[in-house]
């Protein structure tokens, strides 16, 4: 069959022939455009079955604990670093050529061991020179004291006149401050030469030596070693304004005693310790604020017999404030900030989620002491934090559930955490 059949009519007078073939070309592309939009058009008319209601939101598992009741001692906890009780950087007291040394890099000095040696023989020399000067000048002195009394005892007798009696005597003065400045001489000569061999001045642990033998050192110049005490040692830290207008306040009211007035023992944590096995004592604050810190320095003094602390570790030191007195706990993980507040989540006897603030104070093992905020019969939800919101309808897990060994294994359908919003 033909695409389409040409008219039969006649075709009007002036007209082509093909403009009737045209008209019915256009007529089949309208259609052909317009039917699709109209079929879609019916078929949206068409009704539609109502959507299925949303599915009920499973209430989340959660965990819950009461705020444990304790009598603890408030404590205040400040990093601090430890420092060597007396330090003593090793210098020459006189110039010369370094000959021995004495000691092995690293290794525990006592008071008085030899570490180096430097030439001795030009302060040798010295020494020899002062000390013969010194016997020529006694044998003078003694010479001209026999003759001051010979004089003296002619004078009286009038053999001599005055003025040979002043002469006479005026040498013997002058022989006598000659002795002593060559005596002078003598004890310099003699400290340097005992300079020549330089020992410990304290007890401690030394440093490698600085200067190889062979080298020139320069008197009180050039620095050779360094040895620290380690039996005290000191760790210092510094205090906050905050904390020290604070405990000003409680020394003021009698709540607390100064670490001026009364010693004040301190928990001391090492950076790998999760609890304090050392404990030391407060024996120094300072007498005014840092201004460019704002803060004021303290010292505890630890005991270290056994020279496990070395110089410029890193301490935590929990400074006991006041009495015992009763606390609330709760584990640390159950605590969330919001713009620098702390709170909680808790569920309300409907077993709904509950917002609550909180006022924390110091932290006590794995748990922190909450000063405001709770009661010893809230529930607490210690999990799934990011999973809930207020007003949240939750699942309270039974104890049997709760049990470690009961959970499935981390990363089993589970879905990231979303943050929490109020």
């Amino acid at each position: 069959m033909p695409f389409f059949r040409l008219p039969s009519r006649p075709v009007a007078a002036g007209r082509h022939p093909c403009a009737s073939i045209v008209g019915i070309v256009r007529q089949g592309f309208l259609w052909g455009f317009v039917l699709p939009f109209a079929w879609t058009g019916l078929s949206g008319c068409q009704p539609t079955a109502p959507a299925a209601p949303p599915a009920a939101k499973k209430p989340v598992e959660v965990e819950v604990r009461h705020p444990e009741r304790r009598t603890l001692v408030e404590h205040e906890e400040f990093a601090g670093r430890l420092v060597a009780a007396e330090g003593v950087e090793i210098k020459a007291r006189v110039s010369g050529e370094l000959e021995k040394v004495l000691f092995k890099d690293g290794d525990d000095v006592v008071a008085g061991q030899p570490l180096f040696e430097i030439d001795a023989r030009p302060y040798q020399a010295e020494h020899d020179r002062t000390d013969a000067l010194v016997s020529q000048l006694e044998a003078r002195v003694q010479k001209l004291s026999r003759q001051e009394a010979r004089a003296k005892n002619l004078l009286s007798r009038q053999s001599i006149s005055q003025e040979d009696y002043e002469t006479a005597a005026f040498d013997l003065s002058e022989a006598e401050s000659g002795l002593a400045a060559a005596r002078a001489a003598h004890d310099i000569a003699r400290l340097n030469l005992g300079f020549t061999r330089i020992s410990s001045r304290i007890s401690g642990r030394i440093s490698r030596h600085l200067v190889d033998p062979g080298n020139l050192v320069q008197a009180d110049h050039t620095p050779l070693a360094k040895i620290v005490s380690l039996d005290p040692i000191h760790a210092y830290f510094d205090v906050d304004e905050r904390t020290v207008l604070r405990l000003q306040r409680l020394i003021q009211a009698g709540k607390l005693s100064s670490a001026r007035d009364k010693e004040i023992v301190v928990d001391v944590k090492l950076a790998d310790e999760d609890r304090s096995e050392l404990q030391g004592r407060f024996n120094f604050v300072d007498n005014e604020v840092d201004a460019s810190t704002g803060t004021l320095l303290a010292r505890a003094e630890i005991a270290n017999p056994d020279r496990m602390l070395t110089p410029g570790l890193f301490v935590r030191l929990r400074v006991p404030v006041g009495d015992p007195q009763p606390v609330l706990l709760i584990p640390e993980e159950a605590l969330s900030s919001d713009q620098g507040e702390r709170f909680v989540y808790l569920v309300n006897g409907e077993n709904k989620v509950e917002y609550r603030r909180v006022k924390v104070g110091w932290r006590e093992g794995g748990q922190r002491v909450i000063r405001e905020g709770l009661s010893a019969d809230d529930r607490v939800i210690t999990n799934n934090l990011q999973r809930i919101r207020p007003r949240d309808e939750v699942q309270v897990r039974s104890p049997a559930s709760a049990d470690p060994a009961a959970r499935p294994p981390e990363g089993a359908n589970s879905s990231p955490p979303q943050p929490p919003s109020r």
